[in-house]
């Protein structure tokens, strides 16, 4: 038995070693693989683990820089002008199921040609995927073989796949200053933009949820006793965080049938501005309208001063140290007391 057959097709010999399991073509290691399947099933992983835009560059890349290797072969022999290699490398492809490669309106001088591919692998495995668009391998393929046989940055063009029901695809190729490596960074930088703005979703959301959850609990009203609601001042108010304050407490008042308001101004001591006296005086005149009376309580010497320097008169409130003191005041106008 022969367990080194060897034939010659079209000119190009296919070689088996099958005790070392090797086949080569044209004296260069080779292998086989079922197109629709494990060809399929190889691009299918690609995408799934890298998504389809980056596979897409992948194969793009990849594509180009094999098309180099062959060009600078090509380009290597001797008394060979583009026109026969273009002719040796269409002859080549097709003895390896490349499928049909036809150079047409090849301009030397210009450097621009197109190439018309019928039945070729790529289409074989996009149909096999169910894909609407065909791939960029065997495009930047050409583009880089070119490149090498030209001598000068080589870019293609689609005029259309045959994967959209064209008889072959038609790739037109001329010089350009369009490069893999611009693709690849143009890939990263778009990735780069997808995160930046998944990300600044996500600050979005949380940042709403956070301005709700603030508003949930900055300045609760807290029913303490029957008619008597505590409002305790925390932090800073805006002009915003103000006006919320105002309408939820004067929302709420007649939900509580509150006769006293008594507003804890302890959290401000280190926040106290001339605005928070302003809020101060305005919640209590407001509560007074709907007639609720306004208790003060936890006034520091420093808030004296502010409120001092505002000119707000706090005198019309009824002001205690202590928001223990605020409550046994308002019970006792009840003729009521905490035992």
């Amino acid at each position: 038995m022969n367990t080194q057959p060897s034939i010659n097709v079209g000119g190009l010999s296919f070689e088996w070693d099958l005790e070392a399991g090797k086949f080569q073509f044209e004296g260069q290691d080779s292998v086989l693989f079922w197109t629709s399947t494990a060809m399929k099933m190889f691009f299918d992983s690609i995408e799934e683990i890298a998504g389809e835009d980056a596979a897409e560059v992948v194969m793009e890349t990849t594509g180009y820089r094999q098309g180099m290797v062959v060009g600078h072969y090509f380009s290597e022999m001797e008394n060979v002008d583009i026109a026969e290699a273009s002719a040796l490398i269409t002859n080549t492809y097709a003895s390896a199921g490349w499928g049909v490669a036809e150079i047409h309106k090849l301009d030397v001088d210009k450097a621009t040609l197109e190439v018309h591919l019928k039945n070729s692998w790529e289409h074989k495995i996009n149909v096999a995927q169910q894909k609407k668009t065909g791939g960029s391998f065997l495009p930047a393929h050409y583009a880089g073989i070119f490149t090498k046989l030209f001598g000068k940055n080589i870019w293609y063009e689609v005029e259309h796949h045959q994967i959209d029901g064209f008889n072959e695809s038609i790739i037109r190729y001329l010089p350009s200053e369009q490069t893999i490596e611009e693709n690849i960074h143009r890939l990263a930088r778009t990735n780069e933009a997808r995160q930046i703005h998944r990300l600044e979703k996500l600050v979005d959301e949380k940042t709403s949820e956070l301005t709700r959850l603030v508003k949930e609990l900055s300045s609760p009203i807290i029913p303490v006793l029957e008619g008597i609601v505590v409002v305790p001042l925390l932090g800073t108010y805006d002009e915003v965080r103000a006006e919320e304050l105002l309408i939820k407490t004067l929302q709420n008042l007649p939900t509580y049938k509150a006769k006293y308001l008594v507003l804890d101004l302890t959290g401000l001591n280190n926040n106290f501005t001339q605005q928070a006296a302003g809020l101060i005086e305005k919640l209590g005149a407001t509560a007074g309208l709907i007639g609720t009376e306004t208790i003060l309580v936890g006034i520091s010497p420093k808030m004296s001063m502010v409120i001092g320097e505002s000119g707000i008169d706090i005198l019309k409130f009824n002001c205690f140290q202590t928001l223990q003191h605020g409550i046994h005041y308002a019970l006792a106008q009840n003729g009521r007391s905490l035992l």
